[in-house]
């Protein structure tokens, strides 16, 4: 896996400089943080050079859709809730045999932060956690990912929210679980009235990648209006690779209704070189659910997206 790695390591604090000096709604300068990219400290499975292509198989199985594609993509998102044995699922053991990179989307559905605080779960967490070390390869855990959104975790604490987190984080730590790799992951907009992403970042030792969940809504309703790629991520994009760390779109796609789908999966790479180069990985949300999510909701945006999944971005790491 040593291909995943990058090997250098200078501070990111000229970002969160600017970051404080402009308001939340402002972006630094795309040049800016395309010289500060190099930045990134040696973190597991930031590719070479590009970014990763994932993947959230919920319109066909993985054989299926990747013929569909003409291509595999390298991360394979999957779903657990709280109590799940995530690291012994069969899926997650072939991703690592047939060398797809699991993307585990833990979901703390019907707990108690305060529980897990107060160490209710901690032989609940002590197993997943040496059954995690067991599989000895590098994967992505995403645990109680938008928390700042309409999952609320931990009650829309940040302060619980951050405990529950780090008390996690460390019981992995003390069972030598140290293949994997902690993905902290907001929505890209916040519950009106509620606190924002960043205040409920665990801090730099306690994650590995930062993520962003985002999506063009379309216009099928009246609350929503037609975004392109750039739009659904520049707000938060800045204030997440301030950190230093390298970014994963944990969630993406577009709807159809209201412009043109094709056009904006053929804006992706265009976008993540020129204005997203800390993103290191983007998975996209293939199943027909609140809107057509799926890549082949119309021939043309399937054709965009097999070029994109093909383009040498996506496969020279």
């Amino acid at each position: 896996m040593s291909k995943f790695y990058l090997s250098t390591t200078i501070s990111f604090c000229i970002l969160t400089v600017i970051s404080c000096k402009k308001s939340e709604a402002q972006s630094p300068p795309a040049d800016l943080i395309a010289s500060a990219v190099p930045s990134l400290s040696t973190v597991a499975l930031v590719p070479a050079k590009g970014a990763l292509l994932g993947h959230y198989y919920g319109t066909g199985t993985i054989s299926e859709t990747d013929a569909i594609i003409g291509s595999r993509p390298q991360i394979h998102l999957s779903y657990f809730g709280w109590s799940d044995h995530w690291a012994k699922d069969g899926s997650t053991r072939q991703d690592l045999l047939e060398g797809r990179i699991p993307l585990v989307n833990w979901e703390p559905f019907d707990v108690k932060f305060t529980a897990i605080v107060n160490g209710k779960y901690d032989g609940q967490i002590s197993l997943q956690a040496d059954e995690a070390r067991e599989l000895g390869k590098l994967f992505f855990l995403d645990f109680a990912a938008e928390m700042n959104e309409e999952e609320g975790w931990g009650g829309h604490n940040p302060e619980l929210y951050i405990k529950a987190y780090r008390h996690i984080h460390d019981i992995f730590v003390r069972q030598g679980a140290t293949n994997v790799v902690w993905v902290w992951c907001p929505n890209n907009v916040d519950s009106p009235g509620g606190p924002t992403a960043m205040q409920y970042y665990p801090g730099d030792v306690y994650v590995d990648w930062v993520g962003v969940d985002g999506y063009n809504w379309g216009t099928s309703n009246s609350d929503h209006e037609w975004e392109t790629f750039y739009q659904v991520f520049k707000e938060i994009y800045a204030k997440i690779a301030a950190t230093g760390k390298p970014v994963i779109i944990g969630e993406m796609a577009s709807d159809e209704v209201g412009g043109d789908k094709a056009k904006w999966i053929s804006e992706i790479i265009p976008t993540l070189k020129s204005q997203f180069p800390a993103i290191k990985a983007v998975v996209w949300f293939d199943v027909d659910k609140e809107r057509h999510w799926q890549i082949n909701s119309k021939q043309n945006s399937l054709d965009a997206y097999r070029l994109m999944a093909k383009d040498p971005y996506f496969n020279t790491h």
